[in-house]
């Protein structure tokens, strides 16, 4: 970037920041912050700067703010103000409140399951009460057994706390009850056909030859689903609801079905497993939730459930429907997922490829900026697709005062300098924090360093080394001319350069790819550290040795 789009970036932000108008001390300071070689040429910059900042100031705030977002959009999100937002109140409140989670134990949490965790525990630090982890395990073929310690461990890092823990595979013999209750009540039936006959009548609004057989011939049924006189598929439980009901989906629904895979915790101990709508339902009331946030893709899933609440006389939770996300450029199916770590596609459930918190966090992405998006998201229930470039903006906003920034170049390529004396790079380990520091990088031998390969220029042209030194292209080599940074008033660009003592360096990055590159020797003291690596990205170090490698955060 040379130095006329820096100070126009600091003249948009700051104008933005002040009714439209740049002062000259304001801009001048971020520029001298972020290129501390400048500071001696203040009178030659300030000079240049004031065409810049004139210009700014004649501009539109929607001109402004178009160009700012063009040139460094990461300013204008870190420093226009944010609209404080919060989470509506809940409805209904008379006391504490008691709310859930509901994972399915099939692999650790993901992206958008971070939204239903962070939101219950808003609620529930908001009145105060009691925010359970439900274990929905009652499909033994989607289980990994490993979920039982990850979840936990995902929602500890997300800050979410959990007061007990629930396992729906525990508490068959409660569902069992509860079925044979609704057998006696005439509020369910044994059913043995097949499934998609059975499907075929509801849909036309018929009822099945056992939905009104006697409750001895049911109870008959009843025992044989538990003796192993039906297979799979050959008997359900169903639940009456209303056959008339103008929606398809909410005429009876599946109560219990046969299943003989063995489940990961209870093995062949039980063939028949509740579904979800059987097993929520007695859950919610016997945990006695007040409130249970959920999306509004479940809306058919509440109004199943609702009939079983009256059918018994309990008293209904307040449900809370909020809108679907759509969430791109990132793999969230578990079974996906686990397929491609079986295959090898992926390393693990860490992998920067997948949308997974713990692929987040190897990334060093803050769990604080999950609970502001979801936050400022809100429970509406419109539709919205997921914004990666706004999280990164709040992550960028809570990492960017402790990354210390270092030398990487992508792709390097060696030159030597011709007639060059001994040089030694001077540059602020973070342009807002003096007190960290300077890094002196020495150059050599020869004097030669590395640049990246795309900015190895065509043919003859100058170039300032950042913090270094200027030089000359000509017929092929890199001449030393001097240091004078009044060169940046022709519009030379400054580059990046890593010293032959460099480390081997890669970062990688979340489609799969990598970036392989030389990095200042000081990188590898950062090990476990979120850093800038300047003017390419945020990275977390990962390993120092025997090559520094890092996993891209976001620009």
């Amino acid at each position: 970037m040379d130095l006329e789009q820096v100070i126009r970036k600091y003249a948009l932000q700051n104008a933005l920041q002040f009714e439209g108008k740049a002062t000259m001390g304001a801009v001048l300071g971020k520029v001298m912050a972020e290129n501390a070689e400048l500071r001696p040429k203040a009178k030659e910059v300030s000079g240049f700067a004031k065409s810049i900042i004139s210009e700014v100031n004649k501009m539109s705030p929607e001109d402004q703010r178009n160009a700012l977002e063009g040139l460094a959009p990461e300013l204008l999100v870190k420093e226009v103000k944010h609209r404080e937002m919060g989470l509506p109140d809940l409805k209904d409140v008379t006391g504490e409140v008691r709310m859930r989670m509901a994972p399915n134990p099939s692999g650790p949490l993901h992206v958008g399951h971070s939204r239903m965790a962070i939101l219950n525990d808003e609620y529930v630090k908001r009145y105060g009460g009691i925010c359970y982890n439900r274990f929905e395990d009652t499909d033994p073929a989607r289980i990994d057994p490993t979920g039982y310690d990850t979840i936990p461990e995902d929602f500890d890092w997300l800050g979410v706390r959990i007061d007990k823990t629930i396992i729906q595979s525990d508490r068959f013999e409660i569902y069992y009850d509860i079925a044979k209750k609704l057998l006696g009540m005439g509020k369910a039936y044994v059913c043995t056909c097949k499934p998609d006959d059975w499907r075929e009548l509801k849909n036309k609004k018929k009822a099945c030859s056992h939905r009104e057989q006697p409750l001895s011939e049911q109870m008959v049924r009843w025992d044989k689903m538990f003796d192993g006189s039906y297979k799979p598929e050959e008997a359900s439980l169903m639940v009456k609801t209303d056959l008339a009901h103008p929606n398809p989906a909410i005429r009876d629904f599946v109560g219990l079905r046969i299943d003989d895979t063995p489940h990961p915790r209870t093995g062949t101990k039980y063939r028949v497993y509740p579904l979800m709508n059987l097993a929520v339902a007695v859950d919610d009331h016997m945990l006695d939730l007040t409130h249970v946030l959920r999306g509004k893709d479940h809306l058919n899933n509440t109004f199943r459930q609702e009939y079983l609440f009256d059918y018994f006389g309990w008293k209904k939770p307040v449900y809370i429907h909020y809108g679907r996300i759509s969430i791109e450029d990132a793999q969230l199916s578990t079974s996906k997922m686990a397929a491609g770590i079986k295959e090898g596609l992926y390393t693990g459930w860490d992998d920067p490829q997948l949308g997974t918190l713990r692929a987040l966090k190897r990334r060093g992405i803050r769990p604080e900026s999950l609970r502001r998006y979801w936050i400022e998201t809100g429970i509406k229930a419109v539709d919205i697709q997921f914004s990666w470039k706004t999280l990164y903006s709040f992550n960028r906003e809570l990492i960017d005062d402790g990354a210390n920034r270092y030398f990487f170049v992508n792709d390097p390529v060696k030159i030597k300098i011709e007639g060059a004396p001994d040089l030694v790079g001077k540059s602020p380990s973070h342009p807002e924090h003096p007190e960290r520091g300077i890094r002196e990088i020495k150059v050599g031998p020869e004097p030669s360093l590395f640049i990246g390969r795309d900015d190895v220029p065509s043919g003859d042209t100058r170039l300032r080394l950042k913090d270094l030194c200027n030089v000359e292209f000509k017929d092929g080599k890199a001449h030393y001319i001097g240091n004078d940074l009044s060169i940046l008033k022709d519009g030379v660009s400054i580059i990046h350069w890593a010293p032959m003592s460099s480390y081997d360096a890669i970062v990688l990055m979340p489609d799969g790819t990598t970036k392989k590159g030389k990095a200042e020797p000081l990188l590898a003291a950062a090990k476990g550290k979120v850093v800038q690596l300047e003017r390419f990205a945020f990275v977390r170090v990962e390993e120092s040795a025997p090559i520094v490698r890092c996993v891209f955060t976001h620009r």
